[in-house]
């Protein structure tokens, strides 16, 4: 069952003065959550469900916070890559 968790930090007046505060909200969980998955705590289909959005709108975050959408070790990548393709 999730829990919720609630932060609480201080930031400047100037820098909220140009953001909603729900805009902050959201980009703080944002930030968390890529973190996470940047340090392999969540797979990119949690990443994707913990924010809302589709797969590829994750990708185009990964993008925006220079997160590799591909992260594999050689030995992964080769694993991978001898894995044959399913016919339809």
């Amino acid at each position: 069952m999730p829990r919720r968790l609630h932060l609480e930090f201080e930031l400047p007046d100037e820098v909220l003065a140009h953001l909603p505060e729900d805009d902050v909200a959201g980009k703080a969980k944002e930030a968390f959550v890529i973190e996470l998955l940047r340090e392999h705590h969540l797979s990119q289909g949690k990443a994707a469900e913990i924010l809302g959005i589709s797969r590829y709108d994750l990708f185009d975050l990964m993008t925006k916070y220079q997160v590799p959408v591909i992260d594999l070790t050689e030995e992964e990548l080769a694993a991978e890559l001898r894995t044959p393709f399913p016919r339809p």
